[in-house]
């Protein structure tokens, strides 16, 4: 594994342990050269997955994108770190599960919007804002207001 700091390829595993979904090895490694710490994660990964979007266009999952939006949506709300990575990780297997190797992204953005509906109401609007295209203040109206009811 190279560093990430100072591009060493040889760095060293100081432990190793499961995460708490058993989904994963975490690794906690350390550069000889520069001294510098990190951790990396090891995972199963089932099949290869294409995503197809609106557009037609394709591209490769990328499981730390789908991560980033989820982080980016749940900014400064009071869920833990690894609450997230359990919705994450639910996600991913829901997708390799699937049995398809390409998927929609409209199926990702409805997996996303369902797992924040049950972990956090706001960080469900503010995806729903962006999954949604939301352009002024009447859309967020319309959608909160619907929030009583069943989310979309």
């Amino acid at each position: 594994m190279r560093c990430p700091f100072c591009g060493s390829d040889d760095t060293q595993v100081k432990d190793s342990r499961p995460t708490d979904d058993k989904a994963a090895i975490r690794r906690r490694r350390s550069c000889p050269n520069c001294g510098a710490r990190f951790t990396t994660f090891e995972r199963v990964q089932l099949r290869e997955l294409t995503i197809v979007k609106k557009t037609g266009q394709r591209q490769q999952f990328d499981r730390d994108k789908l991560a980033r939006s989820i982080f980016i949506a749940l900014r400064k709300r009071p869920v833990e770190p690894e609450r997230i990575e359990r919705v994450i990780n639910g996600i991913v297997r829901r997708l390799e599960s699937a049995g398809e190797s390409e998927i929609p992204s409209d199926m990702i953005g409805q997996y996303v919007m369902e797992a924040l509906s049950q972990l956090d109401p706001v960080a469900y609007v503010r995806f729903a804002s962006v999954y949604r295209n939301f352009r002024e203040a009447k859309d967020f109206e319309d959608f909160v207001g619907r929030l009583g009811g069943d989310p979309d």
